[in-house]
This record gives C-alpha cells, sequence and structure tokens, in this order.
C-alpha cells in the first residue's frame, strides 16, 4: 500500500512538472495553426523555422552570447574555486559565500542591478552589456561545480608537482585542469543553458538592435500560441536536455 502511494505521488510530480512540455511537444506537430484540436501529424512548422530569418538572426543572437558567456564564466569560475580552495585569505568565506547569494538571488534583482550599473557607466545596451551580464550569471554556478570537484582531490598530487619544481601556473594548467576537467565542461554546458534559456535579465540588459531567442519568443506569444512557436520551444528543450544530460554524465562521479 505504502508503495503504491509513493507510486502514485510520484506521477503526479512529475506530471504536474512535465505534462505542459509534453503538450507543446505534441501541438508542434498538429496540422492546425489556430485550433486546439487535433486535426493530424506534420512536420511543416519545423521547416518554416529555417524560413523565418529574424527567428534564424535571433536563435544566432543567443547562441553567440550563451558560448560566449559560458566561456568567460568557465573561465573566471574555475580560477575563482581553486582559489578559494587552495589558499587561506581574510574574506575567504565572504567570498565563498557571495557566490551562494548571486546563486539564490531573484533574477529581477540581478537584473536591475545590473541595468542601473549600465546606465551609471553611460553603456549602450546591447551585446556587450547582455555578455556581461549573462557572465554574472553563470560564475557562481560554475565556481560550486568546480569547487565541489576539488574536494576530491588528493592534496598530495599538488604538493608533489610543487616538490618537482612546478609553479602556480604550471600545478594549475598541467595538473589542476586536467583533474577538474569533467566539471569545467559539465559547468560549461550548464552555463550555456542557463543563458540560452535567460528571459528576465536579457529583457532589462539587452538593447532594441540586438535581439535574443527568449525575448523574441515571448513577443512572439503575446500575439499568440501558434505551431511554430511550439516547434520552437521543442528544439530549445532539446538542446536544453541534451546540454543538462552531458553535464550530468561529466559530473558523475566514478565509482
Amino acid at each position: 500500500m505504502n508503495r503504491w502511494l509513493q507510486r502514485c505521488y510520484a506521477a503526479l510530480v512529475y506530471g504536474f512538472l512535465y505534462l505542459p512540455l509534453v503538450v507543446v511537444a505534441v501541438f508542434s506537430f498538429n496540422v492546425s495553426k489556430y485550433s486546439l484540436a487535433w486535426h493530424g501529424f506534420t512536420l511543416q512548422w519545423y521547416g518554416k523555422l529555417w524560413q523565418n530569418t529574424s527567428l534564424m538572426s535571433a536563435a544566432f543572437n543567443s547562441v553567440l552570447i550563451a558560448a560566449s558567456a559560458a566561456t568567460l564564466a568557465t573561465l573566471l569560475g574555475t580560477v575563482a574555486a581553486f582559489i578559494i580552495h587552495q589558499y587561506r585569505f581574510p574574506g575567504r568565506r565572504f567570498l565563498f559565500g557571495s557566490l551562494f547569494v548571486m546563486m539564490m538571488s531573484p533574477d529581477i534583482v540581478i537584473a536591475i542591478s545590473l541595468l542601473l550599473l549600465f546606465l551609471a557607466l553611460a553603456l549602450p545596451l546591447g551585446f556587450p552589456t547582455l555578455l556581461i551580464a549573462h557572465t554574472v550569471l553563470c560564475v557562481p554556478f560554475v565556481a560550486t561545480t568546480v569547487y565541489s570537484r576539488f574536494h576530491g582531490f588528493q592534496r598530495d598530487i599538488i604538493d608533489a608537482a610543487k616538490d618537482l619544481g612546478a609553479g602556480e601556473y604550471q600545478v594549475f594548467r598541467h595538473v589542476v585542469i586536467p583533474l577538474a576537467a569533467p566539471a569545467v565542461i559539465g559547468g560549461w554546458l550548464l552555463s550555456f543553458t542557463l543563458s540560452l534559456d535567460d528571459v528576465i535579465i536579457s529583457f532589462f540588459t539587452t538593447g532594441p538592435n540586438f535581439d535574443v531567442l527568449p525575448l523574441r519568443i515571448y513577443s512572439m506569444v503575446r500575439l499568440g500560441i501558434k505551431p511554430d512557436v511550439n516547434a520552437l520551444c521543442v528544439v530549445m528543450m532539446a538542446v536544453t536536455i541534451t546540454a543538462l544530460v552531458l553535464s550530468r554524465t561529466l559530473l558523475k562521479e566514478k565509482k
């Protein structure tokens, strides 16, 4: 009886979480353009995505921002994680705690804070400001991910490298990075997903001349949900799930 209740509870939870995604995926193959009733199977909406130049331009901008922000966040986050783990200095705990504060802060707070900063610095909103904002968003996730990987290290390896004459850069380049490579790649994939799916921070920190895919989808949905929007959402879900599965696989500890 208890096992049956547990399965029912799990089914309700997973249904609540994933049923809307299933509905979006199903209606992306619907022949009807305006009706919610099922009128037949088709792939035409996926074909029309490639013919929409404005949509493809926004998709290219999103991939460019996501890849650039993920790369910068991975570099900064990896170095920050190594410094926090390897050295003891005043303010170390405060710096480590500030990473979790950024992770738990609402996106709207981060977005408004960055917008005020950009306005105070008289920076025109566009690609540079959006890149900075997404990098700030992703750095804490990379730093905490890589930091957790460092806990599995044997410090004797680093000490042995130093005893053999390796400098700080050589230790970081030839010892730390190869050992932490799965976490670094996983952090990059996680950052790519966060940047690609972000709406709120992108809305506040991008300009009218640089459109990204989440904002384009939002503007399309305001005029009514169409099958091409559903198809686009399915493509984005596929990219996101693939990145998350790869990230999870790389971060999985070997027994």
